[in-house]
């Protein structure tokens, strides 16, 4: 057992450091062997004990000169999506196999600004194209609850290193549900932002409408400095927004708006959620959805009930549109994205070619894996001539209808979405192999939220699948700048509950 795995919160670690019952740097240099250890080799892709030691040494003199704050010492890791200084940045495939970027992402460099220790890279699918963490060019990553099965994607690698205990917390990305449904599989917390309050410069693009950073974490409580540290405007980022409903977007808003929902709950007394409405997709209980995922949803929706929260049923009709659209709209981002891609540029380049064309073909066939190859195909089609319309158009058009039933249904019917993230527990490492786009279906609950641009969150809400002890997870949806509330309200379930303190047998 590691000694970070004593600490089951970023507060009580930090608490640890500050009173000096522990230094940044035993923490860091026990985290590494830990993550060295661990029996799925396939979580971290890259480690350097130089890099990580002097950023833990950094913390311990500002413990000691007093100028810490709460994430000062605590290890942390970043999805391979994030461009690092020093460690490699390969977006898990051969194309980038040995990048490594002179420059830090904006989130990496905030977090390390506020003190986090930032032990490695962690694993993900190819360019986070996939659901499962399969489709990294290195290998899939295991579910810490269950090593057969998959701890869902793109943000795999992350979800299984704070299920394991590796780390207090992880960066991910969520382009359709990428931050959500790992942490549902893998039974940890994890918040998509509204997009455009955290900046996407230096992550390696996917889909750049849709993609957006956000933090994973035991907790909820966890999730709040972690977010509040990476939100902000960044001119660098030209989808980056200045202000939040009249706020500046800047560090504070986040934990500002958390102290004050958290205030007025703490008013109210015995019912702290009093009022608040809580709307309940209709077409989130379809036939599609597991009934141990439904019964554990329904006991969710109790506990919140018995706090004080008033159940309304709501509809959002183009639910299942949400997959054709988004797979026409990713995948067209994509396409362009990735042409960058051509082994003149930027890229894996091949060894053996006969003239330009050749080297170009050759090189992407080498550098890219079948489900980004497959993306780029779809995506390159639907933009060509003659499908623009038909296709591209169409998916745009009907993705302002979902936002819109979103918006309708947060103004009018209730305060907070929730429901299912994903319609089963986590799937067998494999069992998709033969029907790739059945992956696709996992994503009908989550990718809407991306579509409309809205903040979503997953927390632990209870266990099912044939052993009993696979995570499921609760999704909560909120208005436009809503984070603080939502974890707000994420962290009064939390105090109801223990799903979230529950961890894997060998962590």
């Amino acid at each position: 057992m590691s000694q970070l795995s004593s600490f089951r919160s970023i507060q009580a670690l930090g608490d640890a450091l500050r009173q000096r019952q522990v230094s940044a740097t035993e923490i860091a240099a026990d985290a590494l062997r830990a993550a060295r250890q661990h029996p799925d080799p396939n979580v971290f892709l890259h480690l350097d004990d130089d890099l990580t030691l002097a950023q833990a040494q950094a913390a311990d003199q500002a413990l000691a000169s007093g100028q810490a704050g709460p994430l000062t010492g605590i290890p942390i890791a970043h999805k391979d999506l994030f461009v690092t200084r020093g460690w490699r940045t390969t977006a898990a495939s051969r194309m980038l196999a040995d990048y490594v970027s002179p420059f830090d992402a904006t989130v990496v460099g905030q977090l390390r600004q506020a003190g986090a220790v930032s032990l490695g890279k962690l694993s993900c699918d190819e360019f986070a194209m996939g659901s499962s963490n399969e489709n990294s060019a290195f290998g899939p990553v295991q579910n810490p609850w269950d090593p057969s099965r998959i701890p869902g994607g793109s943000s795999g690698g992350s979800a299984a290193a704070v299920a394991a205990g590796l780390v207090l917390g992880a960066t991910g990305t969520d382009t359709g549900g990428s931050v959500r449904q790992p942490a549902a599989y893998c039974g940890v917390s994890g918040i998509k932002p509204t997009y455009g309050t955290v900046s996407r410069y230096g992550i390696i693009a996917y889909a750049s409408s849709l993609d957006q950073a956000g933090p994973l974490a035991r907790s909820a409580q966890d999730l709040v400095p972690l977010l509040d540290a990476i939100s902000g405007f960044d001119p660098k980022d030209s989808t980056s927004l200045e202000t939040c409903d009249g706020q500046a977007n800047a560090p504070g808003r986040v934990q500002a708006a958390y102290g004050q929902a958290q205030a007025g709950f703490q008013a109210a007394g015995a019912l702290p959620l009093k009022g608040l409405r809580i709307g309940v997709p209709r077409e989130f209980f379809n036939e599609g959805l597991a009934a141990d995922v439904g019964a554990a949803i329904e006991a969710a929706l109790q506990v919140f009930q018995s706090l004080g929260a008033v159940r309304v049923d709501v509809s959002l009709p183009r639910t299942r549109l949400a997959i054709p659209a988004y797979y026409v709209i990713a995948p067209a981002e994509a396409s362009s994205n990735l042409s960058r891609y051509d082994g003149v540029r930027y890229g894996h380049r091949a060894d053996h070619y006969t003239d330009l064309a050749d080297m170009t073909t050759r090189s992407r066939t080498e550098g890219f894996g079948d489900e980004v190859r497959r993306r780029i195909l779809v995506g390159t089609y639907v933009l060509s001539h003659g499908y623009y319309d038909a296709y591209y158009l169409q998916a745009q058009r009907v993705r302002r209808m979902i936002a819109d039933d979103f918006q309708r249904v947060l103004a009018q019917d209730c305060d907070v979405i929730m429901g299912p993230v994903t319609p089963t527990t986590a799937r067998r490492i494999g069992d998709n192999r033969q029907d790739p786009i059945a992956d696709w279906l996992s994503d009908i609950y989550t990718l809407g939220v991306n579509l409309a641009g809205l903040p979503g969150l997953s927390i632990p809400c209870g266990f099912g699948g044939d052993s009993g002890r696979l995570p499921i997870g609760l999704q909560v949806i909120g208005r436009y700048f809503d984070e603080g509330r939502l974890l707000a309200l994420a962290d009064r379930y939390q105090q109801a509950t223990d799903w979230h303190t529950h961890t894997p047998e060998h962590a």
